[in-house]
């Protein structure tokens, strides 16, 4: 989704975690198998406006990652068999 691992999505601070934006067990791994997995620093991984605490980052998130996956690897049918409905 991002073509820099290695750095926040937000701030730009390095050694980033790594964010599966679907989780759970079969989300987890559908999202490393598509590429929907994004760098996100301490802070904007896990502190007050992250996407496990801020529904409006993790909706946006979501968005993003939907958008590429029917960008690179299908339509939105596509999705909703592999994610269970759309953010779109």
């Amino acid at each position: 989704m991002v073509s820099d691992l290695g750095h926040c999505m937000v701030c730009g601070r390095p050694r980033p975690h790594m964010h599966h934006v679907f989780f759970g067990t079969a989300n987890r791994a559908k999202s490393e198998k598509y590429k929907l997995v994004v760098p996100l620093c301490y802070e904007h991984h896990l502190g007050t406006y992250s996407p496990h605490r801020n529904r409006d980052f993790d909706l946006k998130l979501k968005r993003m990652a939907q958008e590429y996956f029917e960008a690179n690897y299908g339509s939105r049918d596509d999705f909703r068999n592999e994610f269970g409905k759309s953010y779109l």
